[in-house]
């Protein structure tokens, strides 16, 4: 019989052979993010979803990605490329946890990864330069030029899908230049053709106004992020989560607000002007927007001139109002301004104005609403600005959300509704207007600024 010491051995060889077969607990997704305490996110690097503004983070995508980072408690690495199938690829090698890059979901992409709930409804259009050939209604009247598209993207697995279904087609994809440079070659005449989705054809319109629709393609393709096709659902659980939350919440619709609300309503004829004054007018007075926008960014005094005036000193309104910045009487006394006729006399007062309407928002409300409430004060008054927000309150909104008020503002035509109010009756459908064109030219101007063209 073995002695004492060799059955301790035995039995402790024995422990270790079981400890050691035991099939090791493997983390689930969400534990491995929590644990690495970084969610690693791919993004596109474009206007859309994710970029720099003066070395910030900025985006869409960015705010969306912040925002479910901070949820799960770690910190948030945007990992930026160029290529939509590098970003598949990292995708299925575990470099990235999720691609937040407005991708569409496609009956292809969907057998390959897992989407998120969409938070976004786009169509893809068919985009060609205004004025250089006849419209075409359909694919079968695309003869006279070629169709470029990225390659890997949602419309190059549309065009593969097409085979010689359309004989004569002529289309081509290339991984040298992304879905913004291909709108801006077409803008430029460099290339005949392109497809688009639409919420990226809406913001290059303001640079590109002669960026021209000839028909839609696909309707209602819904957004999403993509996640690697797993069985474990405990990330893709907390996605779902996070998109219900914001949803219910109103967030969703702030984000999208913050950052596409004012692009849908595209104005060729207006936004071909604007640039053409950028050009030929707004170099005579630049200098002096510089000089006296004091805590205001030069870009924005220069945009509510031109909605105010169309850089004209000498403008006149109907009601009174006078010169580059529409100063009422009393206003261009108030700050010192002796001519409103005067360039920059108007200009100085206008800035003064509107870094008084800023300070009287309430300090909690934070950019860029705060300045989004100062301009509807600057064009509607301060007091009818407090009626809408006490009417949005009222009414369960917001009234520290531009979103909320924008949407009552108009109410205050309503006899119904401004007799509730302190200062009764006002145009509240202006302000909401006003509000949205400055931001377009203010976009643009500062998009030209970027580029070298100011």
């Amino acid at each position: 019989m073995p002695s004492l010491f060799v059955r301790v051995v035995l039995w402790l060889l024995c422990v270790v052979t079981l400890v050691a077969c035991k099939p090791q607990q493997v983390p689930d997704k969400l534990t491995v993010v929590k644990e690495r305490q970084v969610l690693r996110v791919g993004t596109l690097m474009n206007p859309t979803s994710y970029y720099f503004d003066h070395d910030r983070e900025q985006g869409f995508e960015y705010d969306l990605a912040k925002r479910f980072a901070d949820r799960l408690g770690v910190e948030l690495q945007m990992v930026p490329r160029f290529d939509v199938n590098d970003l598949f690829t990292m995708l299925r090698r575990g470099d990235v946890d999720i691609i937040a890059a407005g991708l569409d979901r496609t009956s292809a992409r969907a057998t390959l990864y897992r989407f998120g709930p969409p938070y976004d409804i786009i169509s893809q259009k068919l985009v060609f330069k205004q004025g250089s050939r006849q419209r075409p209604r359909d694919l079968q009247q695309v003869t006279d030029g070629e169709i470029v598209v990225v390659e890997g993207s949602s419309h190059h697995e549309y065009l593969k899908a097409l085979g010689e279904s359309i004989p004569g087609l002529q289309w081509r994809a290339t991984r040298d230049h992304d879905a913004v440079e291909l709108l801006r070659m077409v803008a430029r005449e460099e290339i005949d053709y392109t497809i688009a989705d639409s919420n990226q054809l809406e913001v290059q319109r303001r640079a590109y106004p002669g960026l021209s629709v000839a028909f839609t393609l696909k309707h209602d393709q819904p957004v999403a992020w993509a996640l690697a096709q797993t069985t474990d659902d405990s990330l893709y659980s907390a996605v779902i989560q996070y998109f219900g939350e914001i949803r219910s919440s109103g967030r969703l619709a702030y984000i999208k607000e913050r950052h596409f609300g004012h692009v849908k309503q595209f104005n060729y004829v207006t936004t071909s002007l604007f640039i053409e004054a950028v050009k030929t007018t707004l170099p005579k007075y630049i200098d002096v927007f510089k000089e006296h926008a004091g805590t205001l960014d030069w870009r924005l005094l220069a945009a509510i001139s031109y909605q105010e005036s169309l850089w004209n000193p000498r403008a006149v309104s109907p009601t009174g109002v006078r010169g580059m910045m529409m100063l009422t009487l009393p206003t261009a006394k108030a700050m010192g301004v002796k001519s409103r006729l005067n360039a920059e006399q108007s200009i100085r007062g206008g800035a003064r104005y509107l870094e008084r309407m800023m300070r009287r928002i309430p300090a909690r409300i934070p950019e860029p609403d705060r300045t989004w409430f100062a301009l509807a004060a600057y064009n509607i008054g301060f007091g009818h600005l407090e009626d809408a927000r006490v009417l949005t309150e009222r009414q369960g909104g917001n009234p520290d959300r531009w979103l909320d008020v924008k949407q009552r503002l108009p109410l205050l035509r309503k006899k119904e509704f401004y007799r509730q109010t302190k200062f009764g009756f006002a145009r509240g459908d202006e302000p909401v207007t006003y509000v949205g064109n400055i931001r377009r030219f203010y976009d643009t101007l500062k998009w030209l600024d970027e580029q070298g063209r100011l």
